[in-house]
């Protein structure tokens, strides 16, 4: 079975065939892979998916109002917490993230209609032939970006938005050849 080369692990073929690339419209996932996709600044996405488990743990499932509450007791545990990558302004950016994240969900009504609206409500379909075709910031990532970054999101660089669009299924960036290409 043809897929994009990049999964190749157990974990990574998993991730790749369930999840990457498929349209996300829940908050409360969107808002996951938000912070997945900074905690992996610098980092391997293969890291951040062995330890998505002991995230969802550490961060209370990604309830954005309780993360938005944490306080230095939290931001304690959460920086002796071996699960987790353990980076004091990536923990700190979650929290900020969340209390973002949360007057976004005010002004728009949902996380969903705020973030889809960088692709016009719909996944854009990429026709790539291979992964070096990939670009890793888009116009699209570009203005998500600046604009995360003026409602005072971190870690949500260009590059992170591009990711993320990806994960989220905002893109297809399944190579043509890939069998998930069509399915998603």
């Amino acid at each position: 079975m043809d897929r994009c080369d990049w999964a190749g692990s157990e974990l990574m073929i998993t991730y790749h065939d369930e999840e990457w690339g498929v349209p996300l419209h829940d908050d409360r996932l969107l808002f996951e892979f938000l912070i997945l996709e900074g905690a992996q600044a610098g980092l391997s996405w293969n890291t951040i998916l062995n330890k998505r488990q002991n995230y969802r743990l550490a961060f209370d499932n990604f309830d954005a109002l309780a993360i938005s509450r944490y306080g230095d007791a939290k931001v304690q545990s959460l920086l002796a917490d071996e699960g987790i990558i353990r980076n004091r302004l990536k923990i700190a950016a979650a929290i900020g993230n969340a209390q973002a994240y949360l007057k976004v969900v005010q002004e728009a009504g949902s996380f969903d209609s705020y973030i889809w609206g960088f692709v016009g409500g719909s996944p854009m379909t990429n026709a790539r032939r291979s992964m070096s075709e990939v670009p890793s910031t888009t116009g699209e990532s570009d203005a998500m970006s600046k604009d995360l970054k003026n409602r005072g999101f971190k870690f949500v660089g260009s590059t992170i938005c591009y990711a993320y669009m990806q994960a989220t299924g905002m893109v297809n960036d399944h190579t043509v050849d890939c069998f998930r290409y069509g399915q998603v």
